[in-house]
């Protein structure tokens, strides 16, 4: 290991993937979303065919414009992708 490394932390957990693909009315979603302790709980929930993600929990689902902007969606698109992870998150 390099000398000049220095780690601000370096752990290993056990965490849950669910692996999801579903087409909206005019997006296709494909998801990863990975349940953790870390975050305070919250999931890592990433979009496989735009590169994108957020740490998400409940709390940001109920935030608006929240998922428009880690996502890059418009208000409709993100409307389904808010009902659908209300139930996961």
């Amino acid at each position: 290991m390099n000398e000049e490394t220095f780690f601000l932390y370096d752990d290993k957990e056990t965490t849950e993937t669910r692996f999801v693909s579903f087409m909206g009315r005019n997006t296709r979603f494909d998801l990863a979303i990975t349940k953790t302790t870390r975050h305070y709980g919250k999931s890592l929930v990433l979009n496989m065919l735009g590169s994108t993600y957020a740490i998400i929990g409940q709390d940001d689902l109920e935030e608006e414009g929240y998922l428009e902007h880690a996502f890059n969606l418009t208000e409709e698109d993100a409307m389904e992708l808010r009902d659908f992870l209300a139930d996961v998150v």
